[in-house]
C-alpha cells in the first residue's frame, strides 16, 4: 500500500530537535556547586552503552550470547564564564580526587562520585526524556587555547567523565516489571534550577 507525505508527517510529527536540552551536574556531597550550569552548557551527548557479545563454539559454529554492559565516557562542552566559576569547580573536584601537588586524595570510596542529568525537551519545553547518569567523576578537563589572533569567539572547554550507570525515563516511565529502574527526577521545566534533588526509586 503506497504511503503519502501526509502519512509520513503523521508518523514523523516534526521529529526531535538536538538543541532542545538541559544539563545539570551535581558534584560530590560537600563539594563545589554547579548550580545553573545549564545556561553555559553548550553541548553534550546521551552516553553510549554497549552490550558485549561472547562467541561460544559448538560443532563448527559460533553461538553468540550477550556479554557484559560497558558505558562510554560522557563529555560536556562548557562556555567559560567571566568569573571562571565552573572551570574552577571542575578543577577543584579533580584536585580532590587526586591532588596536583602530591599523590594524595581528599575523597574516599563513593565520595568521589557525582550525578549528571540530561533533560530532552520538545518544542513546547516539555520534558520528553530524562537521563540520569550515575556515579560520574571528571577524568579530563580540556585545555583552553589562547591566541592573540582569535577574534569573535567565546572560550569553551570539554569535560570528560567516567560513568558507572545510565538510567532513562520517558513521559510514560519505565516498566520496572521488565527490569527497568523507575527513576523519579524531582525537577520541572519551569522550576528554578539549583542543585537538583534526585528521588531514585529502586
Amino acid at each position: 500500500m503506497p504511503h503519502t507525505i501526509s502519512d509520513f508527517a503523521a508518523q514523523f510529527q516534526g521529529g526531535v530537535r538536538a538543541n532542545l536540552f538541559r544539563v545539570s551536574i551535581n558534584g560530590p556531597a560537600g563539594g563545589p556547586s554547579f548550580a545553573n550550569i545549564e545556561f553555559l552548557c553548550k553541548s553534550t551527548s546521551i552516553p553510549e552503552s554497549t552490550v558485549g557479545s561472547i562467541d561460544v563454539p559448538y560443532r563448527g559454529r559460533q553461538l553468540k550470547i550477550p556479554g557484559d554492559r560497558t558505558f562510554a565516557e560522557w563529555t560536556v562542552t562548557v562556555l567559560n564564564d567571566p568569573g571562571w566559576k565552573y572551570r574552577a569547580a571542575f578543577e577543584k573536584w579533580s584536585d580532590k580526587i587526586t591532588a596536583n601537588s602530591a599523590n594524595i586524595s581528599a575523597l574516599r570510596g563513593t565520595a568521589v562520585y557525582g550525578t549528571g542529568i540530561i533533560l530532552h525537551l520538545d518544542r513546547s519545553e516539555r520534558i520528553i526524556r530524562r537521563y540520569v547518569i550515575t556515579d560520574i567523576f571528571p577524568t579530563s578537563i580540556a585545555a583552553i587555547d589562547l591566541s592573540s589572533d582569535t577574534n569573535d569567539a567565546v572560550e569553551e572547554y570539554v569535560v570528560t567523565f567516567s560513568i558507572n550507570g545510565i538510567f532513562s525515563k520517558s513521559t510514560g516511565g519505565l516498566d520496572a516489571s521488565r527490569g527497568g529502574l523507575d527513576i523519579d527526577v524531582d525537577i520541572s521545566v519551569n522550576a528554578q534550577v539549583g542543585p537538583l534533588s534526585l528521588g531514585l526509586n529502586f
